[in-house]
């Protein structure tokens, strides 16, 4: 990564990515050290790479970050550290629309059958929608018939649970936020790896594409 910032060609203000080139040949291990500052906090799940030659670009969008060559494609999901996010309620209230604010801040639910991502199965990652943490990968999406959007797991420590107050249900969370998302159900059933129901709001999410 030697050298690094000083090749940085472009920013787009619109999608926030950053292309970078380098003329020397690194190998995977020099590419994960020594990311800038502002990932100190991060936490990376990375998909096995192939070799790494001549130019790599890194582009960050979305709370995904993707390092790219001509032999490679290496996929990063970051994630901001737990209850690195947190803000003053009136903070919530001044950023999220009215809707987003009684169902991410005052644990409401949308109706059944309204969501948006209910029956909605495009490629991608769903996002919290208050702060942007990576919180579900479209592949474990799957049709409960609930009328909510269904997920067997989330993305390694994005997700809190609590038993809710009567000891009836489990609360999920996003681990960065707080944001309520919905609730977890286990041993309906359904067939799955994990024999678990994550029932979210779709007001609760963010979807980006896979091609973004």
């Amino acid at each position: 990564m030697t050298g690094f910032a000083n090749n940085i060609l472009k920013t787009s203000p619109f999608s926030s990515t950053k292309t970078i080139l380098a003329a020397a040949k690194p190998t995977f291990s020099r590419l994960l050290s020594p990311l800038p500052d502002s990932f100190n906090k991060t936490r990376f799940r990375v998909s096995p790479p192939k070799l790494i030659t001549n130019s790599v670009s890194v582009s960050v969008f979305a709370g995904s970050v993707s390092w790219k060559s001509r032999t490679c494609r290496a996929r990063f999901i970051a994630m901001a550290a737990p209850g690195s996010l947190q803000k003053p309620e009136e903070d919530w209230r001044a950023i999220l629309s009215p809707e987003q604010f009684r169902i991410l801040r005052q644990k409401g639910t949308e109706y059944p059958g309204t969501g948006e991502y209910d029956k909605f199965y495009e490629e991608g990652v769903y996002n919290c929608a208050g702060c942007g943490t990576p919180l579900y990968r479209s592949t474990t999406k799957f049709n409960s018939g609930c009328g909510w959007p269904a997920f067997y797991e989330g993305l390694p420590g994005a997700i809190n649970r609590t038993p809710d107050p009567d000891g009836r249900r489990i609360e999920i969370t996003c681990a960065a936020c707080g944001g309520h998302l919905g609730h977890v159900f286990k041993g309906e059933g359904f067939p799955t790896p994990t024999n678990e129901r994550h029932c979210v709001n779709s007001i609760s999410l963010k979807f980006f594409p896979a091609n973004s």
